[in-house]
């Protein structure tokens, strides 16, 4: 049998589903919860819901239905097999095997609703209700069957010294068979037997009879394999543990036998920090103790085959430590006084520990917890005011309670990272920075003695916790993550980059040895953290404080993963594609250091090597030009002779068709129209369409000036308007012909969001080209710049900053934001569905 689930705490619930009379009820006598058995032998809980017995056709057989309370879903669909093992514990667990590696429980709210499944699953198998396991017989010979089924039960020889042999062969026999362990385990019970032995043990001691020692070691460890609470009870009560635990200290397989109640009685020491005045809450500390004692150490490993039947033992201690966490939280008195003496100054250091070391073996205990019980222990520490006494311990000297401190403070951030926000932001209204709790973690994190950094790794991750904004609350009134990262960059983002602000002074690390090399990698790694989860509060701290350039100080250390770190960090900036981040390497030439480091890396091809040609080659795919110009104008000279990769010959080339461009602006306009229209065409049609445009002859296209085919004084609206798709039907025809559609869908096809129209009268045909500085959107005087005279409604008065096209009914005004894309898209539909007339009287008016 595996071990015994949390049995479940009495709450109202809701009943239903097959084999409940009406349907869904108020009746809590078949609430459940489902638990399996995981591979570290605990138990998971699947569920509360309520329970159900009924024939499945599917299954052809009777089942076991488990529905959840919550939802109505299937929790568990369970056929009651007639060779499986059920067993029954505490009167209200159900435990059986589903598979070889696959155990399940369910733990009643009710005695009674356990017993009427109980009477179904021995209804099922033909079994008396009365046990309370039911059998597997299949490995039994017929013979043991008729014996074991006929026999009303098994009957012990009596208990004397002469027959301890007797006695542990029986015991021996019956482990195999769980029928006869259960009629075994039921002897032990009815005749107070073990007290019969214990009294045997005392007289065997007496008389230095060893070979009766030995039978009773094996009797007694028989008698832990039969895996029964109501045998544990026996055994560990006061009056028996010692002389339980005595008789294993005969070991046949031992020369010289164990001194095992020697050390509990004068090495252990049990320690009250705090008088603890219950006395059973006391006994039960005392008992579970020992009890761990037994599994650890006493007890000898159990092979493979045993290992199941000890699991009523994990049980029992497990139950226990339930206990006394719920005994000490409801003690109001005992967690004052605890409280009281942890922050009270007059405290001596040897006291406070041992204070701390109770209350982390207290919130360690608690991990036992069923979820909602958890919740009110942390509740409870939380209202005694568990985070200020840590603030304080975590303010001494003392390196042990520190530590012992730091680990209480890991369980709170585990369980609940929302609280100890909450707690850090009021504090921080009434202390100084430099006691603010998580202040005083970077602290301790920063200082770290160990070699290894390992209390420092901790740390680091209690406070990614902290500052993980998918971890943080969002409610109609306030937002946790605006408030604590607000906070967070206030007051101590300032302690955590100190080490990283007082190490980079120079153009190299003034520290580089291994342990510092190791705290400024943790710092890096929280902050590209930060980096990718904090958007606008990091990027202000890195621009105003200059951090990414100190950052990259650390690209000199002799130490290859702190330069990686480094490298990382800014791999992760230029990510974003942030133009603010940008602007801010390019203006303090923070390519500088890297490239410097590819050099030094020489020929060797490494990690350096791959990350920092990487992030170069991330720049062309991407196609960041403000960062590919940079490179191309400042470090060409020093890449161009890099030839086993081409990634720095492909920036050059974007470099290069990117200046293109700018010298000649039409090409760009015209790219930026082919572009306005890419969604309606696939991507070979509009690699055909760029090609015709750089084959067109060109003398037909002089600086400054298009060639417009004559106009045709009779045409009308549509004809200026023709669709963009009319080039593409002709776009077959021959080369001449070609550069006419073209240039005629460029001035009278569908117009793009990036046009803008006005009519004036006047006879004359006459065309100017934008200039190409008044291609810059933005830029002073540009038409469509905010409060610019060529904005939508109005007619510039310089004709040189527009195009014009003059036909006899007017004139048409075309102007080109060939790099406004996002406000083309946004407002070309409307533009669409206007007809010309609709869209010339808005423009003239």
């Amino acid at each position: 049998a595996p071990d015994q689930p949390p049995a479940l705490p009495a709450a109202a619930g809701q009943s239903g589903g097959c084999g409940v009379a009406g349907g869904r009820m108020t009746d809590t006598r078949r609430r459940v919860k489902v638990y399996t058995l995981n591979e570290d032998r605990q138990w998971d809980d699947r569920g509360t819901g309520h329970v159900s017995s009924c024939y499945v056709e599917r299954l052809k057989g009777m089942s076991l239905l488990v529905r959840a309370e919550s939802d109505g879903s299937l929790l568990l669909e369970s056929k009651i097999n007639p060779n499986t093992a059920y067993q029954k514990q505490q009167d209200t667990l159900i435990v059986w095997s589903e598979a070889e590696n696959y155990d399940l429980a369910l733990s009643f709210q009710e005695k009674a609703g356990c017993d009427e499944i109980w009477e179904k699953i021995c209804q099922v198998q033909g079994k008396d209700p009365s046990v309370d396991i039911t059998q597997d017989l299949v490995d039994e010979s017929e013979e043991e069957r008729f014996d074991d089924m006929s026999s009303p039960g098994l009957e012990l020889p009596s208990c004397e010294l002469s027959r301890l042999e007797e006695i542990a062969e029986l015991v021996a026999s019956s482990l195999p068979s769980p029928l006869r362990r259960e009629k075994l385990a039921l002897a032990l019970e009815n005749e107070g037997y073990i007290k019969k032995l214990l009294e045997i043990f005392h007289v065997c001691e007496d008389l230095e009879n060893v070979e009766g020692l030995h039978h009773l070691y094996e009797i007694i460890k028989g008698i832990f394999l039969l895996n029964r609470t109501a045998l544990f009870e026996v055994m560990f009560s006061e009056e028996c543990i010692m002389d339980v635990i005595g008789c294993l200290e005969y070991d046949p397989s031992l020369s010289q036998s164990r001194k095992h109640r020697e050390f509990l009685t004068k090495t252990a020491k049990f320690k009250e920090v705090i008088p603890i005045s219950d006395p059973e809450l006391k006994q039960k500390i005392h008992q579970t103790y020992r009890v761990q004692y037994i599994q650890d150490m006493v007890l000898p490993t159990p092979s493979v085959f045993e290992e199941n039947m000890l699991s009523t033992l994990h049980s029992f201690i497990f139950f226990n430590k339930v206990e006394i966490v719920g005994m000490l939280q409801e003690d109001e008195k005992f967690l004052t006084d605890l409280f009281a003496q942890l922050t009270d100054e007059a405290t001596d250091e040897e006291k406070r520990q041992e204070l701390v070391n109770f209350l982390k073996e207290f919130c360690a205990f608690s991990q036992t917890l069923q979820p909602q019980n958890r919740d009110a222990f942390f509740k409870t520490l939380s209202n005694m005011g568990i985070l200020p006494a840590l603030e304080v311990i975590l303010g001494m000297d003392d390196a042990q309670v520190r530590s012992a401190a730091t680990d209480i403070f890991s369980y709170l951030v585990e369980y609940n990272p929302s609280m100890v926000r909450e707690f850090v932001m009021q504090e921080a209204q009434q202390n100084d920075d430099d006691i603010l709790l998580i202040n005083l973690i970077i602290e301790h994190m920063i200082c770290d003695t160990d070699p290894e950094l390992g209390g420092a790794v901790l740390l680091m991750g209690l406070l990614r916790t902290l500052v993980d904004p998918e971890n943080m609350l969002a409610t109609a009134n306030k937002t946790e993550k605006t408030e604590f990262l607000g906070f967070f960059y206030k007051h101590c983002m300032h302690v955590l980059t100190a080490p990283l602000l007082a190490n980079t002074t120079e153009d190299k690390p003034s520290k580089d040895d291994f342990q510092t090399a190791q705290l400024l990698a943790l710092i890096l790694e929280l902050l590209t953290f930060c980096v990718e989860h904090h958007t606008y509060h990091i990027k202000n701290y890195i621009i105003n404080k200059d951090i990414l350039r100190r950052v990259l100080v650390l690209m000199a250390s002799k130490h290859a993963f702190l330069a990686l770190c480094a490298l990382r960090f800014k791999r992760k900036i230029i990510g974003l594609k942030d133009e603010f981040y940008n602007r801010y390497i390019m203006k303090s030439f923070l390519f500088e250091p890297v490239v410097k480091a590819f050099l030094n890396n020489g020929s060797r091809y490494n990690l350096m090597n791959s990350a920092i040609i990487e992030m170069f080659e991330f720049i062309r795919v991407e196609d960041i030009k403000s960062l590919t110009a940079h490179v191309i104008e400042n470090y060409w000279k020093a890449l161009e002779d890099v030839d086993y990769v081409q990634t720095f010959k492909g920036l050059k080339l974007r470099f290069e068709q990117q200046r293109e461009r700018q010298d000649n602006p039409k090409l760009d306009s015209m790219r930026s129209i082919l572009r306005n229209h890419r969604y309606r065409r696939d991507a070979r049609t509009l690699e055909d369409e760029e090609e015709m445009w750089f084959n067109t002859d060109e003398d037909d296209m002089e600086d400054g000036e298009a060639v417009v085919p004559p106009s045709d004084k009779t045409k009308n609206d549509e004809d200026i308007m023709d669709p963009i798709s009319k080039f593409m039907e002709r776009k077959k025809l021959k080369e001449s012909e070609e550069k006419e559609v073209l240039l005629k869908t460029n001035l009278s096809g569908r117009q793009s969001p990036s046009f803008k129209l006005s009519f004036s009268s006047g006879t004359k045909s006459n065309l100017t080209s934008q200039s190409s500085a008044s291609n810059l959107p933005g830029s002073p005087g540009s038409p469509g710049s905010p409060g610019s005279p060529g904005s939508p409604g109005s007619v510039s008065k310089s004709t040189s900053q527009m195009a014009a096209i003059t036909t006899k009914g007017g004139l048409v005004g075309l102007v080109d934001y060939p790099d406004d894309d996002e406000e083309d898209d946004e407002d070309e539909d409307k533009e669409e569905t206007l007809p010309l007339s609709k869209k010339a009287k808005l423009e003239s008016s």
